[in-house]
């Protein structure tokens, strides 16, 4: 029975896409190295963990909408949504990269657009929930399916500057916004 592990490899802006979106490399790999594949149908909750980063103060004040005062951040500062996305992993032995496209959006409304806009530089932590299901060959040669649990996880350090260039090659100064 397969034994999946994921991690995040890099990630740079979708140039292919028809709207801004950010493209994760992600790694599939599974144990034993040796069994094959057929094909993995993942579901992906990609959650910003807001309370693993420091902020300056100008941040601080950008973030006031979501957050409210830096001095209840003790209570108010939790993880938050930044999308789920369906991915297909085509067949492999040991491991596969995929590229998870994840969608951008310029609506100021959504907490994840108002938190990006609001950082000036380095990284926010993500988290990547997965679930689904993982087909594979058993011994007998017959596809056999197995569940992919959602205590399979990936963490990434996602770089604020790939967001800021998202949004500057599809619409030159979107970014300007708030205090």
């Amino acid at each position: 029975m397969p034994d999946l592990a994921f991690r995040v490899l890099g990630a740079d802006t979708a140039s292919d896409a028809a709207s801004p979106s950010v493209a994760l490399q992600l790694e599939v790999s599974n144990r034993p190295a040796e069994e094959r594949i057929h094909s993995v149908m993942l579901r992906c909750q990609v959650q910003i963990e807001t309370p693993r980063r420091r902020y300056s103060d100008h941040e601080k004040s950008k973030l006031h909408d979501l957050f409210g005062e830096p001095e209840r951040w003790g209570q108010t500062l939790r993880a938050m949504l930044w999308t789920n996305v369906a991915i297909a992993v085509p067949e492999f032995t040991g491991a596969a990269q995929v590229e998870v496209n994840l969608p951008c959006t310029f609506d100021l409304d959504t907490g994840a657009t108002k938190y990006f806009c609001a950082l000036e530089e380095g990284t926010a932590p993500l988290t990547l929930l997965f679930s689904g299901a993982v087909f594979y060959h058993a011994a007998t040669t017959q596809i056999q399916m197995a569940p992919i649990s959602w205590n399979s996880e990936a963490r990434f350090a996602f770089p604020v500057a790939v967001w800021k260039r998202c949004f500057g090659r599809n619409e030159p100064g979107a970014l300007k916004v708030g205090a």
